[in-house]
């Protein structure tokens, strides 16, 4: 089932079907960061104020409601993995020494390292205890396992930042731990919330595996064609970072050797003393790796909409085709 419409849908119209849900996933979210401590109040709104595009918890919320499920506890586990993968950015932006996220100052720089561990911290723990009912046991070990992958795939990372050697397969095993295994769970949780079968359980599981590989490559990909205003963050962050992506690797597999030396003289600086961000932007741009690299992720694309098979014809499954074809195809 290939996703190569002419005209892709947007994503607020794609999650319109469970709308009324998002936004009872953002009043849970504001209840539940709630404390006795101003400060993490404060946050709490700045964080929520950046705002996001809700793809997480809007998977799991059209998963659900395609098994035949929708409830107060579908609406939790969606405020769950959205609180789950904040909690991760605000410890990524630390590590990074990210300035900008979603457009304005990361926590980290605004209230300094310190504060925005705590409060990842805080998300954390929040984002477990909201979940911790005997009859969710299975569904919290197993948003645990992918919380620890998580932290395994940035800790591969950091060991391998600045890396000029980074193979696809290895890529590919990050973009895994680090963002595709949380997308599996929310598909998962929807199904096993809508007491789907096995076979539609696993199904689930691989369309938001794929999906969310793609929804990374694709990342990777709008780093360098992206903008500022759009990506709320400079662009090529992910280079001056350490972060050897697809685009990189498949600039570097080509063996051309001002292509190799540029990309190694930024790797080395952390930044673009040498050459200039303006000149490696264009270098990837021209070399033809971007349109190889969006021939991956479309790839990815069709494999997760070839799992949707499992299910009838409904407008939660045609929805999320629609959410596959607008991961492919965004540009924000």
């Amino acid at each position: 089932m290939a996703v190569r419409s002419e005209r892709s849908a947007g994503l607020g119209e794609i999650l319109s079907l469970v709308e009324p849900d998002l936004l009872r996933v953002e009043a849970t979210l504001e209840q539940h960061l709630r404390s006795d401590v101003g400060l993490v109040n404060e946050i709490g709104r700045y964080v929520r104020a950046g705002g996001g595009k809700r793809i997480r918890p809007g998977l799991l919320l059209l998963s659900a409601q395609m098994c035949g499920h929708a409830s107060e506890r579908a609406v939790l586990f969606a405020s769950v993995v959205e609180l789950l993968h904040t909690a991760t950015l605000l410890h990524d932006d630390i590590i990074d020494g990210a300035e900008l996220r979603r457009g304005q100052r990361t926590v980290s720089r605004r209230w300094g390292s310190n504060v925005s561990v705590l409060l990842g911290d805080f998300m954390f723990a929040k984002s477990f205890e909201m979940a911790l009912a005997p009859e969710n046991v299975p569904l919290v070990r197993l948003l645990t396992e992918v919380a620890l992958r998580m932290i395994e795939g940035e800790t591969i990372e950091i060991a391998r930042r600045a890396s000029s050697t980074v193979t696809e397969a290895e890529n590919l095993d990050l973009i895994r731990r680090k963002t595709a295994d949380l997308f599996s769970a929310c598909a998962r949780i929807g199904a096993v919330l809508g007491d789907a079968s096995d076979a539609e359980t696993r199904a689930l599981a691989g369309y938001g595996l794929n999906l969310g590989i793609c929804f990374q490559m694709v990342d990777d990909i709008l780093d360098f064609t992206g903008s500022e205003a759009r990506l709320g963050k400079p662009v090529a962050s992910d280079l001056r970072e350490g972060r050897v992506t697809l685009p990189i690797i498949l600039l570097l597999r080509s063996g051309k050797t001002d292509a190799v030396q540029q990309v190694a003289a930024v790797l080395a600086d952390k930044d673009f003393e040498r050459v200039p961000r303006e000149q490696i932007v264009r270098l990837v741009q021209e070399s033809g790796v971007l349109e190889e690299a969006r021939g991956v992720a479309q790839r990815y694309a069709d494999a997760a909409c070839a799992e949707l098979a499992a299910f009838e014809d409904s407008p939660y499954r045609r929805a999320l085709t629609e959410l596959a074809a607008f991961t492919v195809k965004r540009e924000y």
